[in-house]
Order: structure tokens, then C-alpha cells, then sequence
């Protein structure tokens, strides 16, 4: 029975596609294939988990006050910058990144609610490197701890002038620019050499000292002479970077003392008087070294009285310019030397302008007082001017000044 029942079962029928016929070598192959992609994609997934918790460890390694703050005062001295509108966090970036303290959030915390670092002035400060948090802030909170301040006061020149007589030495702008640029780092005294600054004004292009375009041609016809800078540097407080070069710190001060003029009206007026720019300016610098401010209006007007006539303006400041000196009577070998600048000895204004004027005295150059004068003296100690269009007055006015041993301001 059972035979029969065999032969009259039917066959299996087989469902779906046929079987691919692999040999034994091709499954393994197969089977090492799909196992090796297994193990591509768990390594990648393990990566980018890993990816990902390093980088929310770096963040909050960044802005986090317990992910390690540096301790003590620091190792070694750095210059940072705090720009103009910087807030803390910005403060705190820079000092990030100069790598003074370990993360951001530290120093804002350190400096929440201090005055100081609130009112911090924009600028360059002395800090060091892996200090505290809060060693930071008192760093930069300190106003000893601020470099680079640079103050230039009205009427100086680049070069230093000599008192005759006294001996005492007046710093030049390119003096007052290297004590600014002194920082000690490490113990070790960092300053940009008045000699470099000359140097680089002799030989920069005017283009690369950012030389404004109404005074270039007269910059160019001055050649290598380092004078030809005068007056284009104003008076004023200014940051500078210790660490630039001779001629960038040059073309910083050109460009911002540029702006500081323009801002201040010197095109419109030039415009309006039918002079240059430049021209005003030297005027200006004339103002300041003839007169005290109370007469800068009145002394503009003799200048321009004179270019009119015209007459020499026979200036002594013209004189003592070139010299490098202060003297209140000059010489008339002094007087009869043929300089650019001396107006014995020549017609019209200076080539340059003799110093940086202030605004007081560049006002009064844009803005003189009415009058016919052509002569000017000042007749005691206590400064008291006498001005008149007559020449035989103003001998007795020099008489007068005399008597009362007042004679550097005849004219």
C-alpha cells in the first residue's frame, strides 16, 4: 500500500523565480560582501556620533566657565586690540584667540559688572598669555596696562626742536610716535625707532602713506625729503600699533588726520576761498607758530593781507623751521639762508605747512578777521598784540615792544 500511495502523490511545483545556480566559492564571496558593508556603515555611524559629541564638547569647551580657566597671571606678554564698539564677548573672543585666557564665557563672567571694562577706551593693551579670567580683567581694567596711545599737541612738528639757550628739547611727532610704540615684552623693551619713521617718510611712495590726493603733487616735489610729510599728521590723541611697520603707522595717522580734516570743512572752504586745500593748511601752521589764540583770526588776515600786495611775509618761525630750533630773535645770516621754507627769503607761503595746527588756529585760517593789517607786534608779557596797516606805527610799536623786552613777535 504503500508503493501505491507513493506513485500516486503529486510532484512539488516550485513558486517564484528559479534558483540562480552559485557555486560555493561565489557565496562566501557574497556573503563577506554583505558583512564588510555591515561593518562600513556601523564605523560611519560610530564616527559621526563622535563627530558630534567633539563638537559639542569644543563649544562647550569655548563658552563654558567650567571647562578648565587658565590660573595665575600668565606667561608671555601680548598686545590685543579692543576696536571701537567691541562688546565684552567680542573683548573676550580676541583675547580667545590670542589665546590669553581659555574661553569666552570665563571672562564675560569674570567681568560682569565691572565698570572699568565696560568704559574700556578702544585701543591696544598689554596682557599676557594663559592668564585667569579674572587676571584678564584686571589687566585690562588698568589704564597702565593700555599701549599704543599716541598724543600730538598743537604746533609740533615732525623732527624735535632745540630751545636756544635753555637747551630743552621739545619732541617732534616722530619722537612722540616711537615712545608710544614702546611696550616691554618679556622684559625687553619693543619700540618703533624715530630714525625708521624718517626713513619711511623719505621713501614710501605717497600713495602707500595714504597721502590725500590735494597734497600729493606737493608731497612729489619735495622729493626724498622726509619734511614733505608736515602737517599731514594732526593734532589730536590717536591709537598705534606697536606692532606695525614704520610705514603703516605713517599711512594710519595720514589717512585718519585726512579724514579729521575733511570732516572738519577744510574742502568746502578751500573751495570757497579759491585756495587749496593744502594751501590752508600751511596758513594754519603759520597761525599756530605766530600768534596766541586770541589773535589767530587777526594774524590770518595779515597773511593774506600780504600774499595781496603782495609783500614777504617775513615770518622768524619760517626761519627757526628748517633748523630744528626756537629762537626769538633770529639772525640775519639765519634769515638770508635760501630754504623752501623762509619767507625772508622768498615770496609766497612755506612749501609745507611749519607744523600740525590745531583746529583753533586752521579755523582762523578759514575764517580771519576783517581788517587792512599788514604789521603785527606783541608789546608786553602779557601778550598783548598791536596790529596796524602802517609802517611807521608799527616802528613804534617795535619800540614800544622793546622797552618792555618783548621782541619776538615784531613784524
Amino acid at each position: 500500500m504503500s508503493d501505491d500511495f507513493d506513485h500516486d502523490r503529486s510532484a512539488p511545483v516550485a513558486v517564484g523565480p528559479p534558483r540562480s545556480r552559485m557555486s560555493r566559492l561565489d557565496r562566501v564571496r557574497a556573503r563577506r560582501n554583505r558583512n564588510r558593508r555591515r561593518m562600513i556603515g556601523a564605523v560611519a555611524g560610530t564616527l559621526l556620533v563622535v563627530v558630534v559629541v567633539a563638537a559639542v564638547y569644543l563649544g562647550a569647551k569655548l563658552f563654558s566657565g567650567s571647562s578648565g580657566d587658565y590660573a595665575g597671571a600668565g606667561k608671555d606678554d601680548v598686545v590685543i586690540q579692543v576696536h571701537d564698539g567691541d562688546s565684552t564677548t567680542q573683548i573676550a573672543q580676541t583675547l580667545r584667540d590670542k589665546n590669553v585666557v581659555s574661553n569666552v564665557k570665563a571672562f564675560v563672567d569674570a567681568a560682569k559688572d565691572n565698570a572699568a571694562i565696560a568704559a574700556i577706551q578702544p585701543g591696544y593693551y598689554a596682557v599676557r598669555t594663559e592668564m585667569s579670567a579674572s587676571a584678564a580683567v584686571d589687566r585690562l581694567a588698568d589704564p597702565h596696562n593700555r599701549v599704543g596711545k599716541l598724543v600730538i599737541p598743537e604746533g609740533r612738528q615732525l623732527d624735535d626742536i632745540a630751545e636756544v639757550g635753555s637747551g630743552k628739547v621739545t619732541d617732534g611727532i616722530f619722537t612722540l610716535i616711537s615712545k608710544a610704540t614702546c611696550v616691554p615684552l618679556n622684559g625687553q623693551p619693543k619700540c618703533v625707532a624715530a630714525e625708521d619713521l624718517r626713513k619711511a617718510a623719505e621713501e614710501a611712495a605717497p600713495a602707500d602713506l595714504n597721502v590725500p590726493q590735494w597734497a600729493t603733487q606737493p608731497v612729489i616735489s619735495l622729493g626724498s625729503n622726509h619734511r614733505r610729510l608736515e602737517g599731514l599728521i594732526a593734532p589730536g590723541t590717536w591709537n598705534v600699533d606697536p606692532a606695525a611697520s614704520p610705514q603703516e603707522i605713517l599711512a594710519k595717522l595720514i589717512g585718519q588726520s585726512t579724514d579729521h580734516y575733511v570732516s572738519a570743512g577744510l574742502l568746502d572752504t578751500a573751495t570757497a576761498m579759491n585756495m587749496s586745500p593744502y594751501q590752508i593748511l600751511i596758513v594754519g601752521s603759520l597761525v599756530q607758530r605766530e600768534a596766541k589764540p586770541h589773535d589767530f583770526a587777526k594774524v590770518a588776515r595779515v597773511i593774506y593781507n600780504r600774499l595781496a600786495v603782495p609783500q614777504k611775509l617775513e615770518f622768524d618761525s619760517t626761519v627757526n623751521y628748517s633748523l630744528d630750533r626756537q629762537e626769538v630773535a633770529t639772525t640775519d645770516a639765519d634769515r638770508a639762508q635760501m630754504t623752501p621754507w623762509n619767507t625772508y627769503a622768498m615770496d609766497g607761503l612755506p612749501v609745507t605747512p611749519i607744523c600740525s595746527p590745531g583746529q583753533d588756529a586752521l579755523a582762523a585760517a578759514e575764517r580771519p578777521e576783517p581788517g587792512d593789517w599788514l604789521y603785527f607786534v606783541t608789546v608786553d608779557t602779557d601778550g598783548t598784540t598791536l596790529f596796524t596797516r602802517d609802517y611807521q606805527q608799527h616802528l613804534a610799536n617795535i619800540e614800544l615792544a622793546k622797552r618792555n623786552g618783548v621782541l619776538d613777535s615784531a613784524r
